[in-house]
């Protein structure tokens, strides 16, 4: 019993790895990649014209709010962008989980007060809340594939010692 319980621990499909090639990422990367180009088109042409109606502490929270809004953006354009390479073959999984440090991807906070964050342009507001629902969408999915997996995190010296358990446990029941 117990070697069939390893077995199927050693032939397990990820979850996660299944999501991340899915018609699921494929959304997910598409509506990352949108609102990337709508943030960087709202912050390049009428972001610029909302900015100078602000007063100079509104103004001061814009430019704190719209450069965390880029820098959460490029994060995980860049984390979307990796996945989708690991997904065309262009790199493996390990390649991508060796790569990921690079990517700095946590839980990224507004930069404004609740009450500055209220007077800044609604268009402003609106891709900061929908930046912060995809960051959450995309750690949610980075736990999945590259979270602990017990094979994963147990060094080979480890694995043997537990193989070794196994034998003499099984040897002693059968």
């Amino acid at each position: 019993m117990l070697q069939s319980i390893q077995s199927t621990e050693r032939n397990t499909v990820s979850f996660g790895h299944r999501l991340a090639t899915s018609e699921a990422f494929k959304v997910l990367f598409r509506e990352g990649m949108l609102l990337v180009e709508d943030a960087a088109a709202y912050l390049d042409g009428e972001g610029r014209k909302d900015a100078r109606r602000l007063t100079r502490g509104d103004a001061l929270a814009y430019a704190s709010e719209s450069m965390r809004l880029t820098t959460r953006l490029m994060q995980l354009a860049s984390w979307l962008l990796l996945q989708r390479a690991v997904n065309e073959g262009e790199m493996t999984q390990g390649q991508a989980a060796a790569d990921k440090h690079k990517v700095l991807l946590s839980r990224q906070e507004l930069a404004s007060a609740p009450d500055a964050f209220a007077r800044l342009p609604e268009r402003l507001q609106e891709l900061a809340l929908q930046s912060q629902r995809l960051q959450a969408r995309i750690i949610h999915m980075d736990r999945l594939i590259y979270g602990a997996e017990p094979e994963a995190v147990l060094p080979p010296v480890v694995l043997g010692q537990l193989d070794q358990l196994r034998a003499a446990f099984e040897h002693r029941v059968g």
